[in-house]
């Protein structure tokens, strides 16, 4: 029987090997969140007429990315699947920043051998976010 890595078909020249592709935080004030994850990460996110209900975070391909979103459908919770944000060289940096931005850290940052750093938030929407760092 064939592995997965022999009947996958690639769909862009570079394409990286993932389980996840994208994600969406979903959001109650579009704009707050917006701010809130603009300040901790002292990073704008990308907007685009065509999506005017998704903020994009940076991302260069063939890299995974998600957004904020807001809309019918994206009610924020603590509850949940929990995402990693990348914060690899600025940990420290990005959750000094959280609670200044309207955030609360309910996990601090802790070490996992072979993981790297990890804490958990709230962000200013009532989600449960992790943050992670290799450094």
């Amino acid at each position: 029987m064939p592995t997965l890595e022999e009947t996958a078909v690639a769909t862009a020249p570079s394409t990286a090997v993932s389980t996840i592709t994208w994600f969406e935080i979903p959001t109650s004030d579009f704009a707050r969140a917006i701010r809130f994850y603009e300040t901790i990460f002292a990073s704008p996110l990308q907007h685009h007429a065509d999506w005017p209900n998704l903020a994009i975070f940076p991302y260069q391909r063939p890299g995974v990315s998600g957004c904020l979103a807001h809309g019918e459908g994206h009610v924020p919770s603590p509850s949940g699947v929990v995402i990693y944000l990348n914060c690899d060289g600025r940990f420290d940096e990005v959750l000094g920043r959280v609670e200044e931005a309207g955030g609360a850290i309910i996990e601090p940052k802790t070490h996992l051998p072979t993981v790297g750093w990890v804490a958990q938030i709230l962000d200013s929407e009532g989600n449960r976010v992790g943050l992670h760092s290799t450094l």
